[in-house]
């Protein structure tokens, strides 16, 4: 990775582009350049066929300049630094605070490309490209710019790797109201690219991690965890915990009767059906009382009005 300072002072991190997918993008871009320099030549000959051989040759050389030469520098700028080889190879033309390239970027490139790529073969490129430390060429040197890898293997990117089996449900007892999410969220972006840190520095990552996520729960790395792996048990106790709490508790119960919920009245967890807990709740619209009591005299004014109305065969319950 790159890190590349934009005018903003905002430092990205960018790919640069190797001189493999390079040269296969330059290939590419040859080979689409003479197909067409071919095809319009060869029109051009028909039609310039009664003309002298000074302007056959003068047409010849323009030719030459217009199609291999202004082609690419056309095609750089309408497609800020994607020509034809560099879209297949998912590439990209920046400059050097990550921008998008104007004309004058690709112009500088494409005629310093004459002399490093047309008149040497490409031998001038590809050392310049071998020397550089972000694989640029000469081109790229005097335009200010960079070549660098829009498409990203993306195998591992954003998967937060699962602790080891011995380590799952190993730190459900962890207090972990105290850490802030700024480390959750550096502990996070380590786990998903630790794949692609250098090992020495990985390690001392995962080192001062692990001390600041232990400072915060109040307990100890135990000894003979790697920090790596204790990272990602915590991280994984959090999701789980964050699942629990969004979709609902009684699912960790493992499966056992509805109806040891609670007593009887005590509101439900949402996992249960109600159908589980109706039938043990008496209904309040019909009180077992005794005559005289207040359920009873709530009652006698429905009696009361019931009785003007039509009989429907419907009986209460006594």
């Amino acid at each position: 990775m790159s890190e590349l300072v934009t005018g903003e002072a905002v430092a990205l991190e960018l790919r640069p582009a190797r001189l493999p997918s390079r040269a296969l993008a330059v290939l590419l871009d040859l080979v689409a350049a003479v197909a067409a320099y071919v095809a319009v030549a060869i029109a051009l000959v028909a039609a310039t066929a009664s003309l002298d051989e000074a302007a056959q040759t003068a047409i010849s050389i323009t030719l030459f300049v217009l199609v291999l030469v202004g082609g690419p520098i056309l095609v750089e700028t309408l497609s800020h630094g994607r020509s034809l080889g560099k879209m297949a190879c998912g590439l990209r033309v920046v400059r050097d605070d990550g921008g998008p390239i104007r004309f004058r970027h690709a112009l500088v490139r494409g005629l310093i490309g004459v002399i490093e790529i047309l008149m040497t073969l490409g031998v001038v490129a590809c050392v310049a490209s071998l020397v550089s430390a972000r694989g640029r060429r000469l081109g790229d040197v005097f335009a200010g710019t960079l070549v660098v890898r829009e498409r990203v293997p993306v195998g591992q990117a954003g998967f937060v790797p699962p602790p080891p089996p011995w380590l799952a449900g190993r730190f459900s007892g962890l207090d972990l109201s105290a850490v802030p999410d700024g480390l959750w969220l550096a502990v996070r972006q380590y786990l998903t690219r630790m794949g692609q840190l250098d090992p020495q520095v990985g390690w001392s990552m995962a080192e001062r991690l692990a001390a600041d996520l232990a400072g915060r729960t109040g307990a100890p790395v135990p000894p003979g965890v790697p920090s790596a792996a204790y990272l990602a048990a915590v991280v994984q106790e959090r999701q789980a915990r964050e699942a629990r709490r969004a979709f609902g508790h009684g699912s960790a119960g493992g499966g056992g009767p509805v109806g040891t919920a609670g007593p009887a009245g005590s509101p439900a967890s949402p996992v249960y059906p109600a159908a589980a807990v109706t039938p043990d709740v008496r209904p309040t619209a019909y009180p077992s009382a005794e005559p005289g009591t207040v359920a009873e005299r709530a009652a006698l004014p429905q009696k009361g009005s019931s009785a003007d109305r039509p009989s429907t065969g419907f009986a209460p319950p006594a």
